[in-house]
């Protein structure tokens, strides 16, 4: 009887053991890059007509202080722009990222993308990119070619570290209305 018990207590161990292992893992990057999808690119000239838009200014921090301002926390920073129209798409224009000192950093966007209904798109920061210092901002221009509800552009920013994490969020701040196809200017 105790050989048949084991006859079928073997294999059935195994079993349960092989079904306890854990499926083949993808790299936690390249999952963001088979989900992100690039927005389609549009061209705009003189004749697109363009009935609203805004320039906004966007918060970000490449780091905080910590420990009376002596060592730095280094952050990373997610741009975030959703279009909140529920039928009509919006175009980002523009998408510049500044210092502290107001110098342009990086420019993201060759041509303008434009964002159906309700789609959304993301600028990174990585962790180790502390160039924009404590006063780093976003200027993000976008337009529309009907009326639609105002977009969401906020800024997410998280680090870890020291068995600790600190994550919060900026919000945009609108500081132009724009009708025109082109980036605001900067001086």
């Amino acid at each position: 009887m105790s050989q048949l018990i084991l006859r079928w207590l073997a294999p059935a161990i195994i079993i349960v053991l092989s079904a306890c292992t854990s499926p083949a893992t993808t790299p936690p990057g390249q999952i963001a890059s088979q989900l992100a999808t690039q927005p389609q690119q549009v061209t705009l000239d003189e004749n697109s007509q363009i009935v609203t838009g805004q320039t906004l200014y966007v918060p970000v921090y490449s780091y905080i202080y910590y420990e009376d301002q002596k060592r730095l926390f280094n952050l990373a920073t997610t741009l975030s722009v959703r279009n909140t129209d529920l039928a009509n798409p919006i175009i980002i224009t523009c998408v510049r990222y500044y210092d502290s000192e107001g110098q342009l950093i990086r420019q993201y966007l060759e041509r303008p993308i434009q964002l159906a209904a309700l789609a959304s798109t993301d600028f990174f920061i990585t962790t180790s990119d502390n160039s924009g210092g404590l006063g780093a901002n976003f200027i993000v221009d976008w337009v529309a070619q009907t009326s639609v509800s105002e977009p969401i552009i906020e800024a997410v920013a998280i680090g870890t570290g020291f068995q600790q994490g600190i994550s919060f969020i900026s919000p945009g701040k609108v500081i132009q209305n724009q009708t025109n196809h082109t980036c605001s200017s900067v001086p």
